[in-house]
């Protein structure tokens, strides 16, 4: 354990032979951190965690000299030594000579909290361009760092699946409290299908010295501008987290960027990084890499929410920054490698429109309204009623005809731009749907039907309170619904990977995490 007086004694001015005006504490999962005035001092808590063991005093000594040794490839005047914190023969602990050596501490150089790379960009002072400069650093880095045997066979196929295994097993605690178990389980399974069928990319990348000794916690945090591109805090810790793929070390980045809102700062970084490298290979394995940092950084945050020295509100904080990481992760393991269309099928009230709306942000996808197409056709008001029979008036066969040319022609731009695409209509004839498919075939595009069923008694009562809502756009109603039923052909003709059938009167979460299990890993 921490020795009881360590913290007390190193929030004293008189600890520190310096003499600072005042000291400011910072606490991690795995740290205390002092800084005292223009120095830092970095204390390892007396903590396992399985991939990290600091417990003894002979642990702590070695992790620090690494943490030093290793920062100073990027950080080099920065980190300034391991000192040693002793205590006399009174009991009174301090940096100057002792009767013992109760703890070690990494004594550093403060850094400019207002040139911090987060803090530029929360500040809008962070041109785009800076992300060229940052990816040439990082490429540079990389070029030299070592490579070859142990790292080679540390940080290779084996090490990548044992640290997926570890990450799922390590978060079962924290399901329903930082982590839906639907979540879990669909990342367990995308992290786990990409493994299986990519292993020979994973060798070949080894093989290629593509595994490099890596600062391995490449975030936004440890980026810092000043008159060089400064990139502290490395891993120190575990070897299996810093013997990485390259393109491991570019994602680390990019999802960072990614969740604090920079999407296009990650997208300049990724192509300045690819540009200088020549590493193409890398987009292949953005999406699993960004995938499994944003997860790793949502359970190492989680790891405070069992910490008796974090407050219970910082407790609370941190279930829910973990949460939103571990959302992040979902996102990136539900977007598809290739653009993809996906059509909603079923009756009025079924629930097509709130399912796509749920499913789009997960896929990447734009979504395409027949109901607010039809309307926009005709210049008229989305929320302008037309309660005409079935069939007739602005759902006449030729304007329904109109309204599907219209959105197939639209989604067949998107597809060929790359951008998946969810067409929201009832696609009630098989011609429509066939159609569909061949437009998606046209582009190049992976096509997905999803069709919509629940009970009637569901879609009565919906159909319901649709009519007051103001905003909708749809005009389907009771009264109509039976004409629509007897009208539908029945989808039959695409094999079950394809044709994907959800009970919408399901929670909405499980009809959601449903539909994408099946476009993404058909189960």
């Amino acid at each position: 354990m921490t020795h009881p007086k360590l913290v007390e004694s190193m929030l004293k001015p008189v600890f520190y032979p310096h003499n600072p005006d005042s000291v400011t504490p910072i606490q991690t999962h795995i740290s205390y951190i002092f800084i005292t005035g223009d120095l830092v001092y970095k204390v390892k808590k007396p903590v396992d965690f399985g991939f990290l063991d600091f417990t003894t005093l002979e642990k702590r000594k070695y992790y620090c000299d690494e943490e030093l040794r290793l920062n100073q490839r990027l950080a080099g005047d920065v980190y300034l030594g391991v000192v040693p914190i002793y205590e006399d023969s009174q009991g009174t602990l301090s940096l100057r000579e002792g009767r013992s050596i109760v703890e070690y501490a990494v004594k550093m150089k403060r850094i400019p909290e207002e040139k911090m790379l987060y803090r530029l960009l929360r500040d809008g002072t962070c041109d785009i361009g800076l992300m060229e400069k940052i990816a040439e650093t990082v490429y540079t880095f990389h070029a030299n760092a070592a490579t070859g045997g142990d790292i080679d066979a540390t940080g290779g196929f084996e090490t990548i699946y044992r640290n997926h295994e570890e990450n799922f097993e390590q978060t079962i605690a924290y399901i329903d409290l930082s982590i839906s178990r639907d979540t879990h389980r669909f990342i367990e399974s995308y992290a786990m299908n990409f493994l299986d069928t990519h292993k020979p990319l994973f060798e070949k990348r080894v093989q290629n010295h593509r595994i490099r000794d890596c600062h391995g916690d490449l975030h936004l945090e440890h980026i810092c501008v000043t008159d060089e591109i400064i990139i502290f805090d490395c891993i120190e810790f575990n070897r299996r987290f810093r013997y990485l793929d390259v393109a491991a070390e570019v994602a680390f980045l990019a999802m960072d960027l990614d969740y604090n809102g920079y999407d296009d700062y990650g997208r300049a970084f990724i192509a300045s990084y690819i540009r200088h490298s020549g590493d193409k290979e890398i987009l292949k394995l953005l999406n699993f890499y960004r995938c499994y940092f944003a997860y790793v950084r949502g359970k190492v945050i989680s790891f405070k929410i069992n910490d008796d020295a974090v407050s219970e509100e910082d407790r609370k904080e941190a279930a829910q920054t973990a949460s939103r990481y571990f959302n992040l992760s979902c996102g990136y393991a539900a977007e598809p490698e290739r653009p993809t269309l996906v059509i909603m099928s079923g009756l009025m009230g079924t629930g097509k429109s709130v399912l796509a709306g749920n499913v789009a942000p997960l896929l990447k996808a734009r979504v395409i309204r027949s109901d607010v197409l039809r309307k926009e056709l005709l210049d008229l008001p989305p929320g302008e009623r037309h309660f005409d029979d079935f069939g007739t008036g602005i759902y006449s066969e030729a304007m329904t005809q109109k309204t599907y040319d219209a959105a197939l022609q639209e989604a067949e731009e998107y597809l060929r731009e790359g951008v998946s695409v969810i067409l929201d209509a009832s696609f009630k004839k098989k011609e429509e749907r066939e159609r569909a498919r061949d437009c998606a075939a046209r582009a190049g595009a992976d096509f997905f039907i999803v069709e919509c069923t629940c009970p009637d008694e569901t879609i009565r009562s919906r159909l319901e309170r649709r009519l007051l809502d103001r905003d909708e756009a749809s005009d389907g109603r009771w009264e109509i619904f039976q004409s629509q039923k007897r009208d539908f052909d029945r989808i039959d003709e695409f094999p079950d990977p394809v044709h994907i059938v959800i009970d919408t009167s399901r929670p909405r979460e499980s009809a959601t995490s449903k539909t994408i299990r099946k476009i993404r890993l058909g189960a």
